[in-house]
C-alpha cells in the first residue's frame, strides 16, 4: 500500500509539472470550448462522437484552436482503442506496429483503434501511403491533425477516404471562458492559488492571445508563477497584510498557500504577454489567405479594410515588395483607365518602397493603397487583354494586313508593304478610317467610371464613324 501510495505521488507531481495548457486539456464532450460551426450542440462532429459512429477525420487550423484537445475528448469518449503520435518523431516501422496490432485487436476482440497523428504533414507521400490500406478498411480510424491545408501537404487518396474539418482561431469570449476556467480549476489549473485578476487583465489576454489557447494559458501561468516568487523577500520588507498589492502584481505570501493573494492585473498581462504572435506563413494559407483579403478590400472601395490587411501583413514581416506588387497590379487590374494616375502613383510606391526599405516604405505604400481604393473602378483593361488572348489562343490566327505591316527595310515596297497606309496625323483630330485588323473585333469596352468615361465617349464617336 505505501509502494501504491508513492507511485501514485509520483504521478501526482508529475502531472503538476506538465504546462498549464496540458493540464486543462478538455476531458469530456460538455468541456471543449470553440469550434461551434461543426463541434456544437447537433452538429454533425459531435453526433458522430456521441453515437461512437467516428470516422477518419483530418483536423486543419491554427495552432491553439483545440486540433489535439479534440483528439483527447475523442480519446475519452470513445469505445475503440486510442493511439497516440506525432508524424515528426515517428517512422514507418512504428507505423506498421500500430497497424498490425489494429488488425490484431480487431480481429480477437472485434474493438476498433482510433488512430491520432499530430503534425500529420510532416509525414511524406511514402508514410502517408502506409495508412492507406488500414483506412481503406476501416481497421484505424485516423484523426490527422495538421496547420498546413491538406489539399497541399495530404495525398489525394488519403483526403478522400477522410473528413475534413477546419479550425478557427477561438473568439475573444470562448478565450475569457478558459482563462476563467483554469482560475477555478483545482485540480488541474490555478484553483489552489488565491489570485485576484482583473477584467481587464482577462480582456488584454484574451485579445492578445488571438485565438490561441494554449498562448493565453501559457501567459496566464506565467504571470501567477512570476508573482509567487515574492515568498522570498525577508519579514522585514513585507508590508501589512491590508496593503500587500503592489504596482507590479507581487504580493506577500502569508503562512499558508490559500493566503498567499496574487494580483494578477493589467501591468501583469502586459508582461506575461508582451508580443502579439501573428500567425502568418509565408509560403502558405495565412500569407496568400491576407493577400487575397488585402487586394480584394482595395478592389472593393474599402481603404481601411485595406491598411488593415496590409498592416497584418507587414507586422508579420511580409516582403514589403510583394505588397507594392500587388498594389501595382490592383491599380492596372481594378482601376485601370477609370484613374490613370493610380498606376503611376503604385509605380512610385513600388520603387520608392525598394529605395527607403522599412519602416518608412509603410508610408508611401499606405497613400497607394488608400489613392487606388478610393479611386473608381474599371477593370475593362483587364478584360479587354483576356478576351483577345482567348481568340488568339482558340481562333485561327490573322495576318497583318499589308498596308501596315514594316515598309522600313530595303525591298519592303516589292513585297507590297506599307502601300495604301494612311497617316492619321495628316488628317482632321489625327484620325482616318483604315483598316487594323482582317475582321472587327471589340475588345475593349470603356465603362462611365472616372476619367474611363471620356475615353468611352471619344471611342464611341470613333467607333460609329468607322462603321460608316
Amino acid at each position: 500500500m505505501d509502494l501504491f501510495n508513492k507511485v501514485n505521488s509520483t504521478k501526482s507531481k508529475i502531472s503538476q509539472n506538465l504546462p498549464l495548457a496540458i493540464r486543462m486539456r478538455p476531458k469530456t464532450v460538455e468541456e471543449f470550448v470553440g469550434q461551434k460551426h461543426f463541434f456544437g450542440e447537433s452538429k454533425q462532429l459531435r453526433r458522430m462522437l456521441k453515437s461512437d459512429r467516428l470516422t477518419s477525420v483530418l483536423f486543419y487550423g491554427p495552432p491553439g484552436t483545440g486540433k489535439t484537445a479534440l483528439a483527447h475528448v475523442i480519446a475519452n469518449t470513445t469505445q475503440a482503442h486510442f493511439e497516440e503520435i506525432n508524424a515528426a518523431m515517428s517512422n514507418v516501422d512504428q507505423i506498421r506496429k500500430i497497424l498490425n496490432d489494429a488488425k490484431t485487436r480487431l480481429r480477437f476482440s472485434q474493438k476498433r483503434t482510433v488512430l491520432f497523428i499530430d503534425e500529420l504533414h510532416r509525414f511524406n507521400k511514402a508514410q502517408q501511403d502506409v495508412l492507406l490500406p488500414d483506412v481503406e478498411k476501416g481497421t484505424i480510424i485516423l484523426i490527422g491533425a495538421t496547420t498546413h491545408n491538406p489539399f497541399f501537404t495530404i495525398n489525394s487518396p488519403l483526403i478522400s477516404r477522410s473528413q475534413i474539418f477546419q479550425f478557427e482561431p477561438l473568439t475573444i469570449d470562448e478565450m475569457k471562458i478558459i482563462i476563467k476556467r483554469a482560475l477555478q480549476d483545482k485540480e488541474n489549473g490555478l484553483g489552489n492559488y488565491n489570485i485576484e485578476i482583473t477584467e481587464d487583465a482577462i480582456e488584454h489576454l484574451a485579445k492578445m492571445s488571438d485565438g490561441d489557447a494554449r498562448r493565453v494559458l501559457n501567459a496566464l501561468e506565467v504571470g501567477v508563477l512570476s508573482s509567487k516568487a515574492t515568498k522570498d523577500l525577508p519579514d522585514r520588507c513585507q508590508p501589512d497584510l491590508s496593503k500587500r498589492r503592489s504596482r507590479a502584481g507581487k504580493v506577500v505570501l502569508a503562512d499558508s498557500q490559500a493566503d498567499k493573494k496574487i494580483v494578477y492585473d493589467i501591468s501583469v498581462a502586459e508582461e506575461s504577454i508582451q508580443k502579439k504572435a501573428i500567425i502568418y506563413d509565408k509560403d502558405e494559407d495565412a500569407h496568400y489567405d491576407a493577400a487575397s483579403a488585402f487586394i480584394k478590400s482595395m478592389r472593393g472601395s474599402d481603404p481601411d479594410a485595406s491598411l488593415y490587411w496590409m498592416a497584418k501583413m507587414l507586422e508579420a514581416g511580409e516582403d514589403p515588395r510583394f505588397i507594392a506588387r500587388r498594389i501595382v497590379i490592383c491599380a492596372a487590374e481594378d482601376v485601370g483607365n477609370a484613374d490613370p494616375q493610380a498606376l503611376i502613383l503604385a509605380s512610385s510606391a513600388l520603387e520608392v518602397s525598394e529605395f527607403v526599405g522599412m519602416p518608412e516604405a509603410k508610408i508611401p505604400l499606405s497613400q497607394a493603397v488608400t489613392y487606388i481604393a478610393c479611386a473608381p473602378k474599371s477593370n475593362a483593361c483587364y478584360m479587354a487583354i483576356e478576351k483577345a488572348l482567348e481568340d488568339v489562343r482558340k481562333e485561327r490566327t490573322s495576318s497583318v494586313p499589308k498596308h501596315i505591316r514594316d515598309s522600313s527595310y530595303k525591298g519592303a515596297e516589292k513585297l507590297g508593304h506599307g502601300e495604301g497606309y494612311k497617316y492619321p496625323h495628316k488628317y482632321k483630330d489625327h484620325w482616318v478610317k483604315q483598316e487594323y485588323t482582317p475582321s472587327t473585333r471589340v475588345y475593349y469596352k470603356p465603362t462611365q467610371s472616372g476619367f474611363e468615361n471620356t475615353i468611352r465617349e471619344r471611342l464611341k464617336k470613333l467607333r460609329k464613324t468607322s462603321s460608316k
